[in-house]
């Protein structure tokens, strides 16, 4: 079969749920004694039936997958993810384990347009390490095009030199290890439709945000180097965990900066809050919860993108 034209023109305003044993931690520890097995496909379910009718795209896991994609509104994409699971690392090297229970094979039968691949990647590391990562996703590049599946690659960032992700050290190199990231990807031997992308500034430390560390001017320009870098690939943002109004401000941001991206992909960002909920209160009060304050949610990120 041959590869289709990408799904996702834009603008496109995604949500994902694919979070696994994280997600599924926290929602224990919030039910408490309350806790049941079906606890986290209960909340990925209520974030799929109260979200995807008014997302462009909707990203579950494998684990889940075959469950929830029948619960998609109709106009809704479905996108997959294709690793075991997020927090699950194979070894020190940070490849992504991939999942026992599906195949590139079975996503165009299950209805699922988006294949997304998510791998930790340093450009600093040794070059033998990251040619097993390009072998990797050149490999999954190819059983995309052979079976008619869009590619989605979402590469985070790390040094192995600096070990908090959340200090200014990090912050100072994280511009640059977007910007290579993303360019050592567009390379089109890889065969990637859609990269999802960090953003490439550490806010906390950008004036007018937080600390004055960066200038503004510096920002705008950390953001229009690492999107040049794509080339002709469409950039989806993540939220990559921040708060939603951190991420709203971001989005808001990179267009002030004269970014045109493709759109966001947005998770915890919109739903994080629903956790306590879902524990302290139940399911019901959770899908209440997301049918009112998510959506609205869902809809800033919107107004923010455009």
């Amino acid at each position: 079969m041959s590869k289709s034209i990408p799904v996702l023109n834009g603008p496109v305003f995604g949500v994902a749920v694919d979070q696994g044993s994280g997600l599924g931690a926290a929602l224990k520890t919030a039910r408490g004694v309350h806790a049941k097995d079906d606890d986290l496909l209960q909340f990925k379910r209520i974030v799929v039936e109260t979200l995807s009718p008014d997302a462009t795209t909707l990203l579950v896991d494998a684990q889940y997958g075959r469950e929830l994609l029948p619960h998609y509104d109709p106009e809704c994409i479905k996108m997959l993810a294709y690793e075991a699971d997020v927090y699950r690392i194979n070894d020190a090297d940070r490849i992504t384990a991939l999942p026992d229970n599906l195949t590139v094979a079975d996503f165009p039968e299950l209805g699922a347009r988006i294949l997304k691949f998510f791998l930790y990647f340093g450009p600093n590391d040794a070059p033998e390490l990251n040619q097993r990562k390009f072998d990797l996703v050149e490999d999954i590049g190819r059983q995309c095009r052979a079976h008619g599946v869009t590619f989605l690659f979402e590469p985070i960032v790390y040094d192995n030199r600096i070990t908090d992700g959340a200090s200014l050290e990090f912050a100072a190199i994280k511009p640059e290890l977007v910007r290579a990231t993303t360019q050592l990807f567009a390379d089109a031997k890889f065969g990637i439709d859609i990269l999802k992308v960090e953003i490439p500034v550490n806010f906390n430390y950008v004036t007018g945000f937080g600390d004055p560390v960066m200038s503004r001017l510096q920002a705008e320009a950390a953001f229009v180097a690492a999107a040049e870098a794509a080339g002709d690939i469409p950039l989806l943002y993540l939220s990559a965990g921040v708060t939603f109004e951190q991420f709203r401000d971001a989005l808001v941001f990179a267009r002030s900066a004269g970014v045109n991206a493709l759109g966001f992909m947005c998770g915890r960002a919109i739903w994080s809050d629903a956790i306590g909920i879902f524990g302290a209160e139940g399911p019901a009060a959770m899908a209440r919860w997301m049918e009112t304050t998510g959506r609205e949610r869902l809809a800033h990120l919107k107004e923010a993108a455009t």
